[in-house]
């Protein structure tokens, strides 16, 4: 099954190399050897190498080279199999099946089986380890997986309602490790490169696995992830040789990198999300002309020219555009100043109406929102809007009140309608910043989740999505494109309708000659 199921493939249409300079010709074929050095911005002094509970983004890159997952994402962010041979599902979602593939090892030789796989399913959903990612899973019923035989385990979904967005919600922080794991004193996975030494803050380094499933991969000897505090300190370290590759740059960090010719730049035209929240539980998002107001007061072009600094392209207000299901028929919102007015006077509104808009820093997945935040409060002021932007940091934009602002950015990655609707703003969500709650879509979400054919889906979701276009908290104003750059000698890099190109580690290597 894969992710065929969940979104399809063969979508990579739009994506582009962002360098105009004359490229260095590459060999023909992947070569070995050498180390490959990943320049990330975290240098946060607590970081970990969990598994199952990585805290920080450089703990999630370390994660993709230490462990493997029943799935990866392809190019298309669509989940595809990796260390799952075969995966069923029954009619309603509601008991998966999944085999593993013979003669899989993991960095310290053990074979791979379904003792592991049980293990690292309970583990993950372990409320006492307290993961940040265990509502993505939570909905497993971890007391009674079954094993069938010695690479075949069955999985039951608890609640009575499906749970087909599973492959998407396990295959970022569902690496599978030995029973006997801990993240600490024994860190092996089945990644593409085993742990050598880790310094929190600072520096990881690997080593090639030989015995990696992906036969004859990675292609590097070496994998040394790099921690900077700064896009500046790793921008010139790019520059000057210190590291090979740099992934998810800021916009205004590229304009140097395209002028060299050392340099390529990666733009991947992802469907990453930038959004407005509102929240309905609290005046006057509780009425449905403000919030209808507010998302034709917003100059989405704008947003995208002077907020991703036109690194991206105008949203409408709905996520997962790149789903087989998607409602293509909603009409593109357009900007009008005039009718957002009248509708705020119809509200009772009438030059007068103040928010406070909460920003974390960045533009980044936890806390995005900042340059955004300033842009909008421009565009609101036109139709009498104040709105009073708060910038607070990650921790605090993240942390027990981020479902209690009254107004507050977000920023997602780019997935399929039902596990992003899992996670947003569906009845079984635990992060429902905009606290949507319509009886009608949450019935057409649960039948949607436990529909596996796809056609018969279709229709779920649009009138789903017709819902959240006309009543929804979520003002979806632009997908950001993910920009990555490497030095000329890095092949294997390419850009894709994922976010993770740099994160490939099997696939990067290093020409001996360019």
């Amino acid at each position: 099954m894969g992710g065929s199921l969940l979104l399809g493939s063969g979508l990579l249409s739009g994506c582009r190399n962002g360098s105009d300079n004359a490229v260095t010709e590459l060999p023909n074929e992947p070569q070995y050897g050498g180390r490959l050095r990943l320049g990330i911005i975290d240098g946060s002094k607590t970081g970990d190498l969990d598994a199952h509970k990585p805290l920080t983004t450089g703990a999630i890159i370390r994660g993709f080279a230490l462990y493997s997952k029943l799935w990866e994402w392809g190019e298309a962010m669509t989940p595809e199999l990796a260390l799952a041979e075969e995966v069923d599902v029954n009619d309603n979602a509601t008991l998966w099946t999944i085999r593993l593939r013979k003669d899989l090892e993991f960095h310290n030789g053990k074979t791979i089986t379904a003792d592991d796989l049980i293990f690292s399913a309970r583990r993950l959903s372990d409320p006492a380890l307290a993961s940040p990612y265990l509502a993505y899973l939570k909905w497993i019923d971890r007391d009674n997986l079954i094993k069938v035989d010695e690479r075949t385990v069955k999985i039951p979904i608890k609640g009575g309602t499906g749970l087909l967005s599973l492959p998407d919600s396990w295959v970022n922080f569902g690496g599978i490790v030995p029973e006997d794991y801990h993240p600490i004193t024994n860190p092996v996975g089945a990644g593409p490169y085993k742990l050598k030494e880790f310094v929190p803050g600072q520096r990881s380094l690997f080593t090639r696995f030989e015995n990696f499933y992906k036969t004859g991969r990675p292609y590097p000897d070496e994998l040394e992830i790099i921690d900077f505090k700064d896009q500046t300190s790793r921008v010139a370290a790019l520059l000057s040789g210190q590291i090979d590759v740099a992934n998810a740059l800021d916009p205004e960090q590229i304009i140097p990198l395209k002028q060299n010719s050392k340099v390529n730049v990666i733009v991947s035209e992802t469907h990453g999300w930038q959004s407005f929240d509102m929240n309905l539980s609290k005046a006057p998002f509780n009425d449905d002309r403000v919030r209808q107001a507010f998302r034709l007061l917003v100059n989405r072009q704008e947003l995208i020219d002077r907020a991703l600094g036109g690194e991206g392209r105008i949203a409408n207000d709905l996520y997962s555009p790149l789903d087989p299901t998607f409602n293509h028929n909603i009409l593109q919102r357009e900007y009008d100043l005039d009718q957002a007015r009248f509708l705020l006077k119809q509200a009772g509104y009438d030059n007068d109406l103040k928010v406070d808009l909460t920003v974390g820093p960045g533009l980044t997945a936890v806390a995005g929102g900042s340059p955004a935040g300033l842009v909008f409060a421009e565009q609101a002021k036109k139709a009498g809007v104040t709105v009073k932007v708060t910038q607070v940091d990650s921790a605090t934009f993240g942390g027990p009140l981020r479902n209690d602002w009254q107004f507050s950015t977000n920023s997602r990655l780019g997935g399929s309608f039902l596990h992003t609707a899992a996670m947003v703003d569906s009845p079984i969500s635990t992060a429902n910043k905009t606290h949507f709650d319509h009886p009608r879509f949450d019935e057409l979400f649960r039948q949607a989740i436990s529909t596996t054919n796809v056609d018969a889906r279709k229709p779920l979701v649009h009138e789903a999505q017709q819902i959240q276009h006309d009543h929804g908290g979520l003002i979806i104003w632009g997908y950001n494109n993910t920009l990555d750059a490497a030095g000329r000698h890095v092949g294997g890099l390419a850009a894709e309708r994922s976010h993770f190109p740099t994160w490939r580690f099997d696939k990067l290597w290093l020409s001996k000659h360019a």
